[in-house]
Order: structure tokens, then sequence, then C-alpha cells
């Protein structure tokens, strides 16, 4: 494996797990009630609440939704597609050497 790969493997595994765990935020969000401090939710909510803090400042919750978790899943989701899709920058620099 090339010093490409590696890092590609890498990127696509955190940006997996990161798209995995707003998808499950977005799932507590129909709960409100739950504790998201508490074991196992906050192996969820802890990851995920550095990156909703700040956009949850830029985006105000919509008719009282907070979208914000359904923002981070596109934004990670695009930079997988960008950084590791058939046509993404990685894939064709692991071609190339």
């Amino acid at each position: 494996m090339t010093g490409v790969n590696i890092t590609a493997w890498i990127l696509g595994l955190g940006l997996g797990l990161m798209t995995l765990l707003f998808i499950f935020r977005i799932i507590l969000t129909w709960y409100p009630q739950l504790d998201l401090n508490r074991f196992p939710l906050n192996l969820v909510a802890w990851p995920t609440e550095p990156f909703l803090v700040p956009m949850r400042k830029l985006v105000p919750p919509l008719g009282g939704v907070d979208i914000t978790p359904i923002i981070w899943v596109g934004i990670f989701s695009f930079l997988r597609e960008i950084l590791l899709g058939q046509q993404g920058l990685l894939t064709i620099m692991s071609r190339v050497n």
C-alpha cells in the first residue's frame, strides 16, 4: 500500500464513521427526552457536538427542528465523494502512482 492508499483508507473510514454518527444523531433528535450524557448515547453525542455547536449559531432551527445534523451528513458525504469517490482526488492520485 502506498501513502495515498493508506491516507484514503483512513480518511474513508473517518468520514464514513462521522456520517454514521450524524445519522444516529438525526434519529436521536426524534427522542428529545433521552439524556445524551448517558452511556451509550454519549458515544454518539460527544464526537458530533463540536461540529453541531458552531453550525447551530449559523443555522437556527427551522420550525423548531434542528437541521444541523442533516447539514453535516451532507458535508461529510460531499467530502467523501470529492476525495474518495470514483472520480475523487485521492482515487485519481492512487491510480497515477
